[in-house]
């Protein structure tokens, strides 16, 4: 996936207000740009850091750049969480993404009876699979977490998935692992408890569960291999 052309590199000065973050620039001039992530950023907020912004043409917009990326060690990490959903459709349509066989169509945003709604339904080669897509960009000693804040609605969508698979659905949930330095992907017990356990239960009902590499460059994206996922540390 490419990001819009116009994008300049900057140093990230703070985060705050969690939509909000303050870049100084090259020429030494300083802006607040939007921040589309809407965790705690953990691990890749340090004033400081390098960072990524690009340019949206919308006029209404009061802030037109937003943060893509945070340099860390000597890679970059993904933090635009509304990138999400269109590269996983990408790795999906280009046949990065197996887990399902040929992937014939896909629908997003769709709704339920209970009125939640669920990222994707994928028409596949082994049936109808309802697929729910976390963004994640926190990892610690090899290891990537989601989430990296308290979630009751990443709860509430495990629990979806779980009385959709009880009922004979087959139901997925994919980790897009936005960072080169996670060689597996777990849910964290240890910031958010609740979601952790709905996670458990849901595999216990049948729901299918796997992570994705991305590759982040400063001008793409692109989804790379499959790493494990766990429930606990092995």
């Amino acid at each position: 996936m490419l990001l819009p052309e116009k994008r300049q590199e900057g140093v990230l000065l703070r985060r705050y207000k969690r939509f909000l973050a303050d870049i100084r620039l090259a020429d030494g001039s300083e802006i607040t740009v939007h921040c589309p992530n809407s965790g705690s950023m953990k691990g890749c907020s340090e004033p400081g850091s390098r960072v990524v912004i690009s340019w949206s043409d919308n006029p209404t917009r009061k802030y037109p750049w937003s943060l893509e990326m945070v340099r860390c060690q000597d890679f970059w990490i993904g933090v635009h969480t509304g990138r999400t959903n269109q590269l996983v459709q990408e790795g999906l349509e280009q046949g990065i993404i197996n887990a399902f066989g040929k992937v014939n169509s896909i629908r997003r945003e769709v709704s339920l009876s209970s009125g939640s709604r669920l990222d994707f339904l994928l028409d596949t080669a082994i049936g109808q699979v309802y697929l729910e897509v976390k963004h994640c960009s926190l990892a610690q000693d090899g290891i990537g977490y989601f989430p990296d804040a308290v979630t009751t609605r990443g709860a509430r969508h495990m629990r979806e998935l779980a009385r959709l698979a009880d009922a004979g659905t087959q139901t997925a949930v994919l980790y897009c692992v936005q960072r080169a330095d996670a060689g597996v992907c777990l849910p964290a017990g240890h910031i958010d408890p609740a979601y952790a356990l709905a996670v458990r239960d849901a595999v216990a009902r049948g729901v299918h569960f796997l992570a994705w590499q991305t590759e982040v460059l400063p001008q793409s994206l692109r989804m790379t291999r499959q790493i494990p996922f766990q429930l606990d540390i092995t």
